[in-house]
């Protein structure tokens, strides 16, 4: 009985991961759609390296939860792929994987080079670098898949499961682990040059709110990672059993998976530049992407909606008493 009782709660923890996958998939991938259109279709900002890395990881995501979808699809119905077809599924799966790490890790670098070296970054950000760095960064996410490639063929030999994700562990973590430091040190370096110009105060909260933006966005991809080490570690020290592992790494990648499909999304039409050209291209749609970038505001600072139409309504007031007194 507790034999079939297992194989019930793993299919049923699988069956949890295609549908997140897929509804993670479905919700990029429409906006993938319009933001990507736009970006492509407009000169001014398909060639600004920061669009160009918005766009870089909507589809790195997009591919990922593709295949994502893919897999764990394969791995419901029991379909015995071909251990040469496994193989090359889980390859690209890492390298997708690989690439929305390397893509937010130049992401931050990127807002470190603009802040801390404005005069070169006007001129290095533009031009067609940034599309060579998005392949590059393709390119570089490839290697240590490639690497594994026998490994995983010799592991989807015998089955197509979610054994063959989990070589190269060691490899892994390093690469997480530097990327990790190397965005900890952009945003430190960001953090103490705000200080010493500035505008990091209690009175200009504007800076404080993007950094706190872009950390949010990149720990929704990074954590994750993390998360399953420690579950992996707890279960090896025999600390956490087989069953609570597992129902704790679908709730870790349920969660995850909906906020790393969300996270570009907002962090993307929250650029003035972007959201008034998707708006533009798509009249109709102008309106409830701005309800959902107010929603997601109102969510996390509760006070900045009313602090923002007693402001308009002061600069209101000003603006009618400069146009009297000038009269």
């Amino acid at each position: 009985m507790m034999p079939n009782q297992t194989q019930e709660d793993a299919l049923s923890y699988v069956r949890v991961r295609v549908w997140a996958s897929a509804a993670a998939f479905l919700i990029l991938f429409f906006f993938n759609l319009l933001i990507s259109w736009t970006i492509v279709r407009e000169p001014r900002l398909r060639g600004h390296a920061r669009f160009v890395l918005v766009l870089q990881l909507l589809v790195s995501a997009s591919v990922y939860f593709a295949l994502c979808f893919a897999f764990h699809l394969q791995l419901y119905l029991g379909a015995h792929l071909p251990p040469a077809s496994c193989a090359t599924l889980v390859t690209a799966l890492t390298t997708s994987a690989c690439s929305i790490l390397l893509t937010i890790t130049a992401m931050a670098l990127d807002r470190y080079a603009a802040i801390c070296f404005p005069l070169r970054y006007g001129y290095a950000s533009r031009g067609a670098w940034p599309w060579l760095l998005g392949a590059f960064t393709w390119l570089l996410a490839a290697v240590i898949p490639l690497c594994l490639y026998q490994k995983v063929h010799t592991e989807a030999s015998k089955s197509c499961g979610r054994n063959t994700l989990k070589g190269g562990e060691v490899h892994k973590i390093l690469l997480i682990s530097a990327c990790t430091l190397l965005i900890l040190y952009s945003y430190a370096r960001i953090l103490w040059e705000g200080r010493r110009l500035g505008v990091l105060n209690r009175r200009n909260r504007a800076a404080c709110r993007t950094i706190a933006l872009h950390g949010t966005q990149l720990a929704v991809y990074i954590l994750p990672n993390f998360v399953n080490f420690a579950l992996h570690v707890l279960r090896n020290n025999k600390s956490l059993s087989d069953a609570a592992k597992e129902r704790f790494a679908v709730m870790a990648f349920v969660f995850f998976s909906l906020a790393q499909c969300i996270a570009p999304v907002v962090y993307g039409l929250r650029k003035e530049e972007l959201l008034e050209q998707v708006g533009h291209r798509f009249p109709r749609l102008n309106c409830k992407l701005k309800s959902l970038l107010e929603w997601t505001v109102r969510a996390v600072h509760p006070h900045r909606r009313q602090q923002r139409e007693r402001r308009m309504t002061s600069e209101t007031l000003l603006s009618r008493e400069i146009s009297q007194t000038t009269v």
